[in-house]
């Protein structure tokens, strides 16, 4: 335990020390730039053992202290992340790793970004939280900013991209019965589909899709039907039974593997929603936010939502989330009807001021579309040829690698070699969701480390 308290005594500044650095930051020689590594090159991590991990000092300690003190829900990988700047991330020995999970998707400013910082210390000596009890500027200011560039007339705030999910799960209800008020059968269930993953709480576990996520805690929330992503006559007959409160889409599945709509599928349920009376709710959590090189991705497709959930990147790697809402949807909700005692706190929102000032920006987005489509063509130009790579896919920088095995032989070879990534789908998908800073020398070092660790896959049994 000693080592522990070392390690937190020696990687934690002090308030004094933070307010000291940010005294002038705002007239820094960065112009407010994201920071981007300077340093490309990763010192993989187990140099000279082989490529297995090794594991001393602080991190083996920590990890023992974990195994007895947490609840067992995590099956984390077997590394301790000390420190990050940029797009990298250092353990407790100082192994160096390319983060190409960005906490997933969260990250949108990598590490250490410093209006994000500047943004967090002066907002933590001024307020940190009043409850909904009050009025306050910060989350006055990111409604306005929200509102005014997205389809929304209105906002509300929850902690995370699941609260965000049940807010709108309530909202559409309410919103049927605010519709037809003498109606004794109301509209009450939902569409979902395959593939989808909308969060854990219960009611968006509901909503989420594979079995072995709702199993252990059935009974969940009744009157939800799956339909296969991308059905459109399937979608169209279930909302014409006028049964339906709400239909509940990711325009780009993340958990589920890197599954992008249709135009003609989000249209479609876009008619059939307007026909019926039915809710349109894009789950935006992972794929919103500049991850597409748009700011929302629905605006690739032209068609817009009645509801969005928003959560991940909002804060750049604090806790918030949001439902933005047109106003038809607003008028059928009042006082009492849903709350939260953190949400929307004046932290976080100042925090998700700064991040969304910046993702905004049209030179930015411009930046992320071109770096993801040079990062796919670099994929599969590297990778394609394997026999393992089914598929590489995606838009922006939310990209998957689909295989003929099992990924996670892949994801070990790259931790090992200094590249941090996920897996996504049936297991079968790497997921790369980096920094959206991220810069085209370190998308071809994670495509090189890709490649030299392809092989591992050679010993893995196909799916």
């Amino acid at each position: 335990m000693a080592s522990i308290q070392f390690l937190l005594n020696n990687t934690l500044p002090s308030a004094s020390d933070l307010r000291h650095s940010f005294s002038g930051l705002s007239g820094s020689s960065n112009g407010g730039r994201a920071i981007a590594c300077v340093k490309v090159g990763v010192q993989a991590p187990g140099s000279g053992d082989s490529g297995k991990m090794g594991f001393r000092g602080a991190s083996k300690e920590v990890m023992e202290a974990e195994g007895r003190v947490m609840v067992g829900t995590y099956a984390r990988a077997p590394v301790v992340i000390s420190h990050g700047e940029g797009c990298k991330l250092y353990d407790a020995e100082g192994r160096e790793y390319l983060d190409m999970t960005a906490g997933i998707a969260v990250n949108a400013l990598g590490h250490g970004d410093p209006d994000w910082l500047k943004a967090v210390v002066e907002q933590a000596n001024t307020l940190t939280h009043v409850s909904n009890m009050f009025y306050s500027i910060p989350q006055v200011e990111l409604a306005e900013r929200l509102v005014s560039c997205s389809f929304a007339d209105r906002v509300f705030f929850s902690n995370s991209g699941t609260e965000a999910n049940e807010a709108a799960i309530k909202f559409a209800r309410k919103f049927q019965r605010f519709l037809h008020p003498d109606q004794k059968q109301l509209a009450t269930e939902f569409i979902s589909f395959s593939n989808s993953f909308h969060g854990r709480t219960m009611g968006s576990l509901a909503l989420t899709s594979k079995e072995n996520y709702r199993s252990p805690f059935e009974p969940v929330m009744p009157g939800v039907t799956f339909l296969e992503y991308g059905n459109i006559h399937a979608a169209r007959e279930l909302i014409q039974s006028g049964k339906v409160a709400a239909v509940f889409v990711e325009p780009i599945q993340g958990e589920g593997g890197i599954y992008s709509a249709t135009k003609e599928f989000l249209q479609s349920l876009r008619s059939a929603c307007d026909d019926a009376g039915s809710l349109l709710v894009f789950d935006e959590v992972q794929c919103g936010l500049g991850r597409t090189g748009y700011l929302w991705a629905h605006e690739s497709y032209g068609i817009f939502p009645d509801i969005m959930t928003l959560a991940k990147p909002l804060a750049g790697g604090l806790p918030i989330g949001a439902v933005l809402v047109t106003e038809r949807v607003a008028s059928a909700i009042k006082y009492g009807d849903h709350g939260s005692t953190f949400a929307g706190g004046p932290l976080v929102c100042k925090v998700a001021v700064a991040v969304l000032d910046k993702i905004s920006k049209p030179t930015f987005l411009d930046s992320v579309s071109k770096k993801g489509q040079y990062f796919k063509e670099l994929l599969v130009q590297k990778l394609g040829g394997n026999p393992h790579v089914r598929e590489v896919r995606g838009l922006g920088l939310i990209v998957g690698i689909e295989l003929d095995v099992p990924a996670s032989p892949l994801v070990d070879a790259c931790r090992n070699s200094g590249l941090l990534i996920l897996t996504a789908g049936k297991g079968n998908v790497i997921r790369i969701v980096p920094p959206l800073i991220i810069s085209e020398e370190e998308l071809e070092l994670a495509a090189e480390i890709l490649l030299k660790c392809l092989p591992v896959l050679d010993k893995t049994k196909s799916k």
